[in-house]
């Protein structure tokens, strides 16, 4: 999964390649703001404070293949 930032007001940013070279693309409510070569361009649009990574979580397991646990003697 390719590294993602969000932020307020529809703010996104993502790793792209442009010309051959890596930029980060800053969007805003889907539309492409800017591509900008540095950290600090991106700055120019968003504030960096306000951006979240987007952490992608595993895959949940079948919950019909997971045996259901059984209470200690204590417990009951």
């Amino acid at each position: 999964m390719e590294r993602r930032w969000v932020g307020l007001d529809g703010y996104e940013v993502v790793g792209a390649v442009r010309g051959g070279r890596q930029v980060l693309r800053v969007r805003r409510h889907g539309w492409l703001i800017a591509d900008c070569s540095s950290v600090a361009e991106v700055a120019r649009h968003v504030d960096l404070a306000d951006l979240c990574e987007v952490i992608g979580l595993p895959a949940r397991r079948d919950t019909e293949k997971i045996e259901r646990a059984g209470t200690s003697s204590h417990h009951r």
